[in-house]
């Protein structure tokens, strides 16, 4: 049985899948750091849990270093330089969800060598070694891998690569059954071997290439090695006596810090699972729209930032939210199939590494010769000609994942991470608000959850996916805000899974890994 909880005073560590969690402990007690740890379980989890993450998928880090600095790792990658909006306009209505046109230039690799440079004391090569060995010689398929092959099996079997990996004979692989990546391993061993140099620039990089422009992409072996990680400064904003730090656009991480800003402007902390959900839910409303409405490449568009993070808006969002007006349409829903990894030591080291390939199993190619699963980063991207967040050339997509870190009086208390997608700072709150009134890290992951966004991804406003178990006050206070709300199982990925560690009064910390994946926690 999984551990979902563990204590320590030298490590804590949690992920989604105990697989992830083992390594990066391991790495830990080989004589690594927090760094250490999390680069071994993000590239562990690209073989264990392919759905959610990947070898051609995105990462975006938050990092702390013993000396008090934090910064972020952006591992997000931009569109081909050769990506025409005008083509894909004389095409489709909308950006495509999958397929070729939605593959961006794949970051993590890169973003994992970044952040072992920031203080990691194993090289790549070790980082590695458990994910070669897990590729090469398999591992039981878990849960929630069992879950997204059944229900996409239409869809997987339409490709080449996936078909070979994830069905057997035309059938879908089954919980508990031995999943083998030969190629995927084989890229791993040569990333281990030439650096991250394999793929942006390299044999690796040249065989995904192939693959990709054989389907009709525009994507070339420039576009990869073109890429570059940028490790930047944090935004940050206070609530209370905290200090909550996440990563800058073209990271959606500024919806969290406005929705706590207009929690603050309310004059009081809104109970998520009593009458006050209804406001809540009016707050993430509106914070979305902010998001659909500015989030972008800094690099290509002016993003308001300064005033989104205002007091002046926060108080104009207190208000709308208050107000129960009508429901803005809010861009759609992802399936965010993302992973979140946490890790701490009493070293000074912490990191809150977010991965993902946006839907579950990206833009649904994986290149045979390889093994490596493209993600389809570039669904998120717009064809209105309006939008920020248009499609260019050597252009990152807004993007959904967001680290957090919280700090008080310059002390970190909390490393937090979180799957859900365009929902990620709707959970995030949630579990500050529930550490604020005193929740432990296991109580506050695991509590019943809700999130606005409709389950068929259909883009309308004024829906609510809850829990059966959302008491029945914060069902009504929902619905009395004018949203519907669709009932689902306890513990369902569809509202996210977190992972959390708490540093409490006395130093020790206690990490907390959420019941609706397949992960654990350690700590030593």
């Amino acid at each position: 049985m999984n551990v979902r909880t563990a204590r320590g005073t030298s490590f804590a560590i949690a992920t989604p899948h105990s697989i992830g969690t083992e390594e990066g402990a391991a790495a830990l007690r080989a004589g690594g750091n927090a760094l250490d740890a999390v680069v071994a379980a993000a590239a562990a989890l690209t073989v264990v849990y392919p759905h959610n993450c990947s070898v051609g998928g995105d990462v975006i880090a938050l990092v702390a270093t013993p000396d008090g600095t934090l910064v972020t790792v952006n591992g997000s990658g931009a569109a081909p330089a050769a990506a025409s909006a005008e083509k894909l306009r004389a095409e489709h209505t909308t950006m495509p969800l999958s397929g070729v046109e939605t593959v961006t230039v794949p970051g993590a690799v890169a973003a994992w060598e970044a952040i072992l440079s920031l203080g990691g004391r194993r090289s790549l090569p070790q980082a590695l070694e458990a994910a070669i060995s897990a590729a090469d010689e398999g591992v039981p398929i878990a849960r929630s891998l069992a879950r997204a092959i059944e229900d996409q099996h239409l869809e997987l079997a339409a490709d080449e690569g996936l078909a070979q990996v994830f069905l057997d004979n035309g059938s879908s692989r089954v919980e508990g059954s031995l999943l083998l990546q030969p190629a995927l391993a084989q890229s791993l061993r040569a990333i281990a071997a030439e650096g991250p140099a394999a793929l942006y620039g390299g044999k690796v990089g040249a065989a995904l290439v192939e693959r990709l422009r054989s389907l009709g992409s525009c994507m070339t072996l420039d576009d990869l090695a073109a890429h570059q990680t940028k490790v930047e400064r944090p935004i940050a904003a206070s609530f209370g006596d905290l200090e909550v730090l996440t990563a800058a656009p073209n990271s959606q991480g500024f919806v969290l810090l406005e929705t706590l800003a207009a929690i603050a402007a309310l004059g009081t902390t809104l109970d998520r699972l009593g009458p006050g959900a209804g406001v809540l839910a009016r707050l993430f409303e509106l914070a979305a729209r902010d998001r659909d409405n500015y989030l972008a490449d800094p690099r290509f568009a002016d993003l308001p930032l300064a005033r989104l993070l205002s007091h002046a808006h926060a108080v104009e969002l207190a208000k709308e939210a208050s107000a129960f007006g009508t429901h803005p349409p809010l861009a759609p829903r992802a399936t965010g199939d993302t992973v979140a990894v946490v890790a701490i030591d009493n070293q000074g080291y912490a990191a809150s590494v977010i991965q993902s390939i946006f839907y579950s199993f990206g833009s649904l190619i994986l290149d045979p010769a390889t093994g490596i699963i493209c993600h389809n980063r570039g669904a998120y991207f717009s064809l209105d000609p309006r939008s920020p967040n248009g499609i260019e050339g050597g252009k990152r997509p807004a993007h959904t994942l967001m680290p957090v870190i919280v700090r008080k009086g310059g002390r970190i208390v909390a490393v937090n991470g979180t799957m859900g997608g365009s929902a990620q700072p709707q959970i995030h709150t949630q579990l500050l608000l529930a550490a604020w009134a005193g929740a432990t890290p296991m109580e506050a992951v695991e509590s019943p959850r809700w999130t606005v966004g409709s389950l068929e991804s259909d883009g309308s406003g004024g829906r609510v996916v809850a829990e059966r178990s959302v008491p029945p006050s914060a069902i009504e206070g929902i619905e009395a805000a004018g949203f519907k709300v669709d009932l689902i199982a306890d513990l369902d990925e569809a509202v996210g899974h977190a992972q959390v560690i708490a540093v409490d009064g006395s130093g020790a910390f206690v990490a907390a890994s959420d019941p609706r994946a397949d992960g654990s926690a350690a700590a030593g």
